[in-house]
């Protein structure tokens, strides 16, 4: 029993992990080096995350500067920028890029307010599908009678508190990113 609760614990703590990194590539009008976490460049045959392949700056608030390592790769940076739904074009000096980051509309940021709360609802969904799996793990241990009936109720309850707990934390780190993007 404790290795399924275990189980289903770790996989609500990546969850949420996952999201909490995927919020980080959520533009808020600041420059920021997780938005170019997702943006791969094709660096001879091998698809490479840009922080991977180049150093990555930010000279004031609303700009990112990108310089590769590897000068001959500047051009693949730029292409795979442009290709991306950043939305920002960059400046190419020859050995430099910069992106500078507009100051979001009211529009925007109320768009952009929604794709966290949908991200949000998405990992709570994820979350549940977990403590479902948890819960059908120890249906089936009380149908092979490791487990006994009240043990079954009281998995169940634990892995319901646990749910809450991380829908709670996944609510909570949503409404921290939406206040972070609406007050910018």
């Amino acid at each position: 029993m404790d290795e399924i609760m275990e189980g289903a614990r770790a996989h609500m703590e990546k969850t949420l992990a996952a999201l909490v990194n995927e919020f980080g590539g959520v533009r808020v009008g600041r420059a920021s080096a997780a938005v170019l976490d997702r943006i791969a460049v094709d660096y001879y045959g091998t698809p490479t995350p840009i922080p991977q392949m180049a150093a990555v700056s930010t000279p004031d608030p609303r700009t990112l500067q990108i310089q590769p390592y590897d000068a001959s790769t500047l051009k693949a940076v730029e292409k795979a920028i442009l290709a991306s739904d950043l939305g920002i074009t960059p400046m190419n000096d020859g050995r430099v890029l910069r992106l500078g980051f507009p100051p979001l509309t009211e529009e925007r940021r109320r768009d952009l307010a929604k794709q966290v709360t949908k991200m949000a609802e998405e990992a709570k969904i994820a979350v549940r599908a977990i403590r479902r799996d948890a819960i059908e793990k120890y249906k089936a241990a009380k149908k092979r009678s490791e487990i006994t009936e009240d043990d079954l109720k009281d998995a169940e309850k634990d892995t319901q508190e646990l749910t809450d707990r991380f829908c709670k934390d996944v609510d909570a780190a949503a409404a921290k990113k939406e206040k972070e993007i609406l007050e910018f």
